[in-house]
């Protein structure tokens, strides 16, 4: 697939190429593989600096575990990750753990990605002193400053996680991959398990941070209405391929896959009494360790046809920006 950010004369931050993960199925004392799970099959995008790009589908289609490749906490089955002009894919020991501190992660629920045992100021200490940055005298200040920015203030570094709510605690695991100030922020579904009241702010809070310490941001949802809002461009995932990519206002302004037209659909309108044409998807999602022939979306798609039983779409690009993999015209 050509590079969008090559063709508008602009360098990637992330460069994913065919990228595929399989996980085998063993059985047995002997550990057989029986099997294997399809969780990314060939994806392929790239993130420009400064922007949020935005990947979204069902629960099970890969967004997460492609976020977690492109960490390298996770190692590809095949396929080539390029950060900052760099391959990664088999960089290891000292050079892996310095790459580190340019690319961190934001889990989806704070609780369970902060120790429970130490506090707010010890849990951001620690990258701190893992990869021998900052410290001294006026470690203190630095993590005031960084709970300040997030939102918090300087006296909750004496506080431990049980004692937040679930918004201070998403800020903690801001401030902490914050802390190495890094080039890329994997956000793997931040708010999905906050309440609704506190999602806006945690929204604003990541867009005030990406101008601050101009980060660039992967972020990973199912909520559209989320993505929308943060999102420079927006890469649509199902079972573990990509269906369509496009920027924001292409995407919402004109899905052009089945797919996208139907997530897009069961977009709430927040007005009483408003009327919206909602596509009713039919059917389970395949299963990933057996996906079908041809277009994986074929079995749930209203416009079906022979050749998408048979022939696997290409991802391509349909107009200026906006790349799509469907046989439909």
């Amino acid at each position: 697939m050509p590079d969008p950010a090559i063709k508008a004369g602009r360098e990637s931050l992330v460069e994913v190429k065919n990228l595929t993960k399989y996980f085998p199925i063993t059985k047995g004392i002997l550990s057989r593989v029986v099997g294997r799970v399809h969780a990314v099959d060939g994806v392929s995008f790239n993130i420009l600096p400064g922007e949020t790009f935005g990947l979204v589908g069902e629960s099970g289609c890969g967004k997460t575990t492609t976020g977690r490749l492109i960490l390298r906490l996770i190692e590809p089955t095949s396929g080539d990750i390029v950060f900052d002009g760099r391959k990664i894919n088999d960089i290891k020991s000292e050079e892996l753990r310095c790459l580190r501190r340019e690319m961190q992660i934001v889990f989806q629920d704070p609780m369970a990605s902060l120790n429970p045992r130490m506090t707010v100021g010890d849990l951001i200490k620690e990258p701190l002193e893992v990869h021998r940055v900052g410290g001294g005298a006026n470690l203190d200040d630095q993590i005031s400053d960084l709970l300040v920015a997030v939102g918090l203030r300087p006296n909750h570094m004496y506080c431990f996680p049980r004692e937040l709510s679930g918004g201070q605690r998403q800020r903690v695991g801001m401030a902490r991959a914050l802390s190495l100030r890094p080039k890329l922020i994997v956000a793997d579904e931040p708010v999905s398990a906050l309440d609704v009241s506190i999602r806006s702010q945690i929204i604003n809070l990541l867009k005030d941070l990406q101008e601050e310490f101009k980060l660039t941001y992967l972020f990973i949802a199912h909520d559209m209405s989320v993505v929308k809002h943060i999102s420079d461009r927006v890469g649509v995932m199902y079972l573990g391929k990509m269906v369509e990519m496009a920027p924001k206002g292409l995407l919402f302004a004109g899905p052009q896959h089945p797919y996208t037209q139907a997530l897009l659909s069961a977009i709430p309108i927040p007005s009483p009494g408003a009327k919206k044409d909602r596509i009713i998807l039919e059917g389970d999602v395949p299963n990933p360790i057996d996906p079908p022939p041809g277009c994986r979306f074929n079995t749930r798609c209203r416009y079906v046809m022979d050749r998408c039983r048979q022939e696997e779409p290409i991802l391509r690009e349909k107009e200026a920006s906006h790349w799509v993999a469907c046989h439909l015209d």
